[in-house]
């Protein structure tokens, strides 16, 4: 069976019970956010919506279901979704290569447009996150991309455009790439500079050390929470870094570097954000 080929759709930010605050923080931010989401699994978002990727804040309202995959993880940067054109294909191929698969699930959402209100439906495959420990990594088919991808969501006064990178923190690089390369095959990762790395569509994903993180971002990384492998770090792509710099400069705690900003995980739901051009 061929390998899979790994695109990234989207990452999610998870803020449980305090999806107003988060709202607010990304806001301040300067992302531009969709309305209130809510899933017929029972979890609310809002999304900050690029060319062909997103990022989501995900928690639950006090009308809504508390999802037990949400809530097994600390507040932060804990989903990682790649690209399924079919999410059945994507089950049975990571079922023949022995992975840990759950079954393809199927829910909705109500979006509202000016022509009426439409559900945007997805289909999904996740890995067990018993046994996958930097977080949910799973494959999201989408249905509808016309009621998720829409223009009026993508320009942001940041000048956000693409997810460019995710790090994740783990003991040991080499072992954690081997879920990937089971996934994507051995052409899909390379090693540079101690990080295994995994060409992602526009973005890509990096295991690197916690030594190695440490170095990169210091305080201003994600707190790992008694984990030994978590999502350290977010990647923006910017139109003009002077511009967002400009956008962003009453940030408290805005580090501001050479040929990059960055937005403390300790101001940012426990996910470092990382502008760069």
């Amino acid at each position: 069976m061929a390998a899979l080929s790994p695109v990234l759709d989207h990452v999610v930010i998870d803020v449980r019970d305090r999806i107003d605050e988060a709202m607010r923080c990304f806001r301040s931010l300067e992302f531009q956010l969709t309305p209130r989401g809510r899933h017929t699994l029972g979890s609310v978002n809002h999304l900050a919506m690029f060319a062909t990727d997103y990022l989501e804040l995900l928690g639950f309202a006090g009308d809504g279901e508390i999802r037990p995959e949400i809530v097994r993880f600390p507040i932060g940067l804990n989903g990682l979704v790649f690209k399924a054109a079919n999410a059945d294909s994507v089950h049975d191929r990571a079922a023949a290569a022995g992975l840990p698969i759950l079954p393809v699930q199927s829910f909705s959402r109500p979006v509202a447009l000016d022509s009426g209100t439409q559900d945007a439906r997805f289909r999904t495959t996740r890995l067990d996150p018993a046994q996958v420990a930097m977080g949910r990594v799973y494959f999201c088919e989408h249905q509808t991309p016309d009621l998720v991808w829409r223009p009026e969501w993508q320009s942001h006064p940041n000048g956000a455009r693409a997810i460019s990178r995710v790090v994740v923190a783990t003991g040991e690089p080499t072992r954690t790439a081997m879920l990937f390369r089971a996934l994507f095959g051995e052409d899909a990762i390379t090693e540079r500079a101690g990080r295994q790395i995994i060409g992602a569509g526009s973005g890509q994903v990096e295991l690197a050390t916690r030594d190695a993180v440490a170095a990169e971002f210091g305080a201003a990384a994600a707190q790992p929470a008694g984990r030994n492998e978590y999502m350290a770090a977010l990647g923006i792509r910017v139109g003009s870094l002077p511009e967002t710099e400009q956008c962003l400069r009453s940030v408290a705690g805005l580090r501001v570097d050479p040929h990059r900003l960055v937005v403390p995980a300790s101001i940012a739901f426990n996910t470092a954000v990382v502008f760069t051009e």
